[in-house]
This record gives structure tokens, C-alpha cells and sequence, in this order.
């Protein structure tokens, strides 16, 4: 990330190469001008150099401007934008490490063509506020990409699973018995666990845990299931045993916004936790013996999830970490969608380890596609009116291209009228064929899908939510694109 001294430097040195030019000095004159040499004016206006308070009010005095004026953080109209990077939370907070991103090399970047960057970065500022894209989706993309660099497996957290569990000698037959880790929390870590408190918080509904941090009070809320609090219990032993200091405290990072380093640490906690719960090898059986039945069960599925005793979500996450490593199985996809009590669908998390697929989370209130086994499984759900979990499959073979996935969905209807389902999206090639021995089930039903309805063009599609409207906008400006060019030829 860059430092607060890092962006103090880059600034001045932008400033003072503005006012420069804006006098018409070469680099040689002012250096003359203020007696320094001209490789150290050259370090300074790259912000590598950072100079003493009599060199600065001499270089005010040159170019015309006060001493306050030149130190402050603020630059011209034409670089305000580089400044207004600089200075945010998403930049500084950003570790630009972790992406292999050296901020030295940013800063030169910048500061060699600072109005080319400026032109490039006011783009993206305009960009975001057109599509109201906040901090937190910034630092969640940015995540997203993280793990899709890393096939979404991390050896060094699953390495700490197993110091764990060898130096607490804890437990990891399924299903793994969470009374170790309220006694490992409380023995190791000395925490108290509050199951009532939470509850007397009316407007804290949404949160199903909140730490204390003085008190080492974990505040879990009554009725949680054995899943949600082996989970949140699982997080907890993570925080501690992979010393992560700057973290959220409550179940919902998002309710308490801080930085991306606090994204990360959430993000490597549930690692941690889904890992422990579900430990590597034996799931990676279960895996083989699940994908060598000849046809398709949704019962096995389900098994999977009362052998474990976890949530969908947890199992179906899991399940991305070990499918690349252990399957060859790394172009999939990992979609979580959500449906209020109207109707409405909502993509809440995704994952793309191939960067290719759709669909991805849409702000432009658009109607997702209904032939996704994800949606139409939840509308099932909601019009049973039985509580409970469904599971399906589905080919969902991608319109106007030749891209397949094997879409295996987990749907759950709550008795609030809430549905969720998450999806595992597994690419149809050679490898799969080799690796599920029921991909051709002819009980697996086989649909062209597409990404919004908006942008669909599948005729007399029988679960339309909205017209094509940017299909025909795209024709519309395509046809009159050809007419001037005919009207330009002469034709």
C-alpha cells in the first residue's frame, strides 16, 4: 500500500513540475535557480525525493507561489483528480503488494505522464459514480480477483488448518464437533460466549454475531443453527491463530466499513473456518465418490450436507477451493442469488476463476436471466410454501456460444418468504466427462441461458421478465451506423 509519506512526496513533486512548466523553466534553470543539482530535482518531481524546509521556500520564491501553498496536499485543476487518488482510502489502503504491484513503479507511472493518468483516472471516478459503485464494491472485486489469481485455494491457510488442528489436537471427523471450539476459544483465546444479549437488540437483526473486543465477549445470536455458530466459532479461532489484528467485529463486514485489509482478514477467517469444518482430504472423497455415481442424485448432495453439518453456501465454497487442485476442474463459477419477500432476484456474491462467464452482479436494475437453474429453483422454492432446501442440476449452455456448464444448485425457502440458492458451475470439456460419471443423465436438464433479459435475444422465451431492450437499441444503432456510411459513399 502507499504511505502516507509516499503520497506527501508524489504530490510536491507533481506540483513543482505543474509550476515549473507553467514558467516555462527547463528542469536545468530551476535547479540553478535553487542551487540543486538536476538529478536531484529529477528525484524530487518523480516524488522520490522529499526536500528540506530551506530548499522549499526557495523553490517558492522562484516560482512565484508561498511556502504553504507549495507544501499543501491540494494541485491544480488539471491534476485534481490525480490528488483526489491519491489521497483516498482505496488507494492507501490497497495492497498493492499482494497483486505483485510495486508502488514505487505507481508513483513513477504517475508522475512520468501525470496528465495522461489524470485522463485515465477521471474516467474511472466518472464511471463510479455513474454506476454508484461504493468503497466496499471496490475492495470486493478486488478480492474477487485475489482469488481468482489463486484458483481460489491457498496453500499457506489450508497449512494452517492442519498446525492447528495438530497443535490443539482437535477433532476432524465429520461432522466436526463444535464444543472444541468453544473450549479452544474460551481455554486458548479467553473468550466468554453470550448467547442472550444479541438477542435484546431489535435493530441489530440482521447480525448473527458481534465481538467485544475489550471484554473478549463473543455476542452470538439466539437460534443461531449448529452450521452458523461452528461457523462464526470457526472464525473466531482463525482470527486468533492467524494473528489478524485489523478485522471487522460483527458477522457483517459491510455494517461496519473499514479497509480492504479488514476485507482480507474476514475473508481468510472464513477460509480458515470452512477449512476446519470441512477438512481436506475427506472431503476430496466424498467428492470422488459423489462424481463416480452414474446418475444424477440430488440426495447425495443433501447427504453431503447433513454428513458435514454445514450451510449450502459453506459446502458449495469448500467446494471451489478443492476442484482446481484436486479435479482439474479450475474454469468454474460460484454464484450466491437472493429473492425478497416481492420477488425480486439479487446476484449477492459471485466467483469466476476463467474471468468469462455470466452472469456477474448487475447495477443497472436489469432482470437476470429465469432459465438459470439458480432462479428458477428458488421460485420452486417460493411457490411450494414449504420451508426447506431443494437441490437441482442443470447444462446451462450459454446463447450464441459454444460454452457449457454443469450447474449444480442448492435453493432454500425460509418461512420469512426469503429464498436463496448458491450455485457451483462446472465447465463441460473432456475433463468433466473423465471426472462426473453422470454429466449425460438425462435426467439433468439441458437450457440455453443467457445474462439479463435485456440483453437476450433467445426468441419466445417463455420465462421473459423484460423485453430485449438492449438488443434492439444495439440494432437500432447498428442500422443507423450502416445507413451513413452508404449516405457518405454515395450510395
Amino acid at each position: 500500500m502507499l504511505t502516507h509519506t509516499q503520497v506527501v512526496r508524489l504530490i510536491f513533486g507533481l506540483k513543482l513540475r505543474q509550476l515549473r512548466q507553467e514558467h516555462g523553466l527547463t528542469p536545468a534553470a530551476l535547479a540553478q535557480a535553487v542551487d540543486v543539482s538536476v538529478s536531484y530535482l529529477n528525484e524530487i518531481e518523480k516524488g522520490k525525493k522529499y526536500p528540506k524546509a530551506d530548499k522549499i521556500l526557495a523553490f517558492a520564491r522562484v516560482l512565484g507561489v508561498s511556502y504553504d501553498e507549495l507544501i499543501s496536499l491540494s494541485l491544480g485543476k488539471k491534476l485534481a483528480p490525480v490528488s483526489e487518488l491519491l489521497q483516498s482510502e482505496v488507494l492507501r489502503e490497497f495492497p498493492l503488494d499482494m497483486f505483485g504491484l510495486d508502488p514505487s513503479r505507481l508513483i513513477e507511472l504517475i508522475s512520468d505522464a501525470p496528465t495522461r493518468v489524470m485522463a485515465f483516472i477521471s474516467t474511472l471516478w466518472e464511471l463510479a459514480r455513474n454506476y454508484e459503485v461504493r468503497q466496499e464494491h471496490f475492495y470486493l472485486a478486488a478480492l474477487r480477483s485475489y482469488q481468482e489469481m489463486h484458483d481460489n485455494y491457498f496453500d499457506d491457510l489450508e497449512d494452517a488448518v492442519r498446525s492447528c488442528v495438530a497443535r490443539f489436537r482437535l477433532r476432524t471427523d465429520a461432522p466436526f464437533d463444535l464444543h472444541q471450539l468453544e473450549d479452544l476459544l474460551g481455554q486458548e483465546y479467553h473468550y466468554l460466549i453470550d448467547r442472550h444479549e444479541l438477542g435484546q437488540h431489535p435493530e441489530l437483526a440482521r447480525l448473527r454475531s458481534v465481538l467485544q473486543p475489550a471484554a473478549r465477549r463473543l455476542l452470538l445470536r439466539p437460534g443461531l443453527t449448529r452450521a452458523q455458530e461452528a461457523f462464526i466459532l470457526g472464525r473466531e479461532v482463525a482470527f486468533n491463530y492467524l494473528g489478524l489484528k485489523d478485522r471487522p467485529y460483527t458477522n457483517v463486514p459491510a455494517v461496519t466499513p473499514g479497509s480492504f485489509e479488514q476485507v482480507l482478514s474476514h475473508f481468510r477467517a472464513s477460509y480458515f473456518a470452512v477449512a476446519l469444518l470441512m477438512e481436506e482430504s475427506q472431503l476430496v472423497a466424498d467428492l470422488q465418490a459423489f462424481f463416480s455415481y452414474p446418475r444424477w442424485n440430488a440426495a447425495l448432495l443433501l447427504g453431503l450436507l447433513t454428513r458435514y453439518e454445514v450451510t449450502p453456501e459453506m459446502l458449495l465454497q469448500r467446494v471451489t477451493n478443492l476442484l482446481a487442485r484436486h479435479f482439474g476442474i479450475g474454469s468454474l463459477f460460484f454464484l450466491r442469488f437472493d429473492q425478497d419477500a416481492a420477488g425480486g432476484f439479487q446476484l449477492t456474491k459471485e466467483l469466476h476463476l476463467s474471468r468469462l462467464h455470466n452472469p456477474h452482479a448487475n447495477e443497472l436494475q436489469e432482470h437476470y436471466c429465469r432459465r438459470w437453474v439458480s432462479l428458477w429453483l428458488m421460485e420452486q422454492s417460493r411457490q411450494s410454501g414449504s420451508p426447506g432446501l431443494r437441490v437441482a442440476a442443470q447444462r446451462s449452455r450459454y446463447w450464441q456460444t459454444t460454452d457449457e456448464y454443469l450447474c449444480l444448485t442448492v435453493a432454500r425457502f425460509d418461512a420469512n418468504g426469503h429464498a436463496s440458492s448458491v450455485t457451483v458451475g462446472l465447465p463441460v470439456d473432456d475433463n468433466l466427462r473423465q471426472k462426473v460419471k453422470f454429466l449425460d443423465d438425462e435426467s439433468i436438464p439441458v437450457r440455453w441461458v443467457n445474462e439479463t433479459c435485456e440483453r437476450c435475444s433467445i426468441p419466445d422465451c417463455e420465462v421473459r421478465a423484460a423485453p430485449p431492450v438492449v438488443i434492439e437499441r444495439r440494432a437500432g444503432q447498428q442500422q443507423l451506423a450502416e445507413a451513413v456510411q452508404r449516405l457518405i459513399q454515395g450510395q
